[in-house]
């Protein structure tokens, strides 16, 4: 009985953490849910934005100075994209519920990324885009995937 316990701790405690994928796995992912080309975007450059904004990871989360948090593999902020019930003023321009850019399935947290690149700002929206992608040779992040 422990050992199914400990268990099921254990397997809590993972997907609480989210999902960290592997590069190539994420590239594979985000080519066939139509990231490729989207707006003009390649998809090493999708790649380096949520390399740099979660590590490939979607479980990740960061409160931000003005009480909004950004959630899940792009970082997506409360403020403007997505409901926690807690960050004041919040617009959910993508409507959709913050917890649902921490799950392992990423198909919301794609949509939502679709709708922040349509906004004027559009790829611009991403601090990482600005300080670790722009104007960079971002071959690296698909290569040796097949995509």
């Amino acid at each position: 009985m422990k050992a199914l316990l400990l268990l099921g701790l254990l397997l809590l405690s993972v997907s609480v953490q989210g999902k960290q994928y592997k590069p190539c796995e994420l590239a594979r992912t985000l080519k066939s849910k139509g990231m490729d080309g989207y707006k003009g975007i390649k998809l090493s450059q999708w790649m380096c934005i949520a390399k740099w904004e979660s590590n490939y990871n979607t479980g990740v989360t960061n409160r931000n100075r003005d009480k909004s948090t950004d959630y899940g593999i792009f970082q997506i902020n409360s403020r403007y994209w997505c409901n926690d019930g807690k960050t004041p003023g919040a617009k959910n321009a993508c409507g959709v519920s913050c917890k649902d850019l921490l799950k392992d399935d990423i198909t919301k947290a794609v949509e939502c990324a679709k709708r922040v690149v349509s906004d004027p700002q559009g790829i611009n929206a991403w601090v990482a885009w600005k300080k670790h992608c722009l104007n960079k040779d971002l071959s690296q992040y698909v290569r040796g995937c097949g995509v």
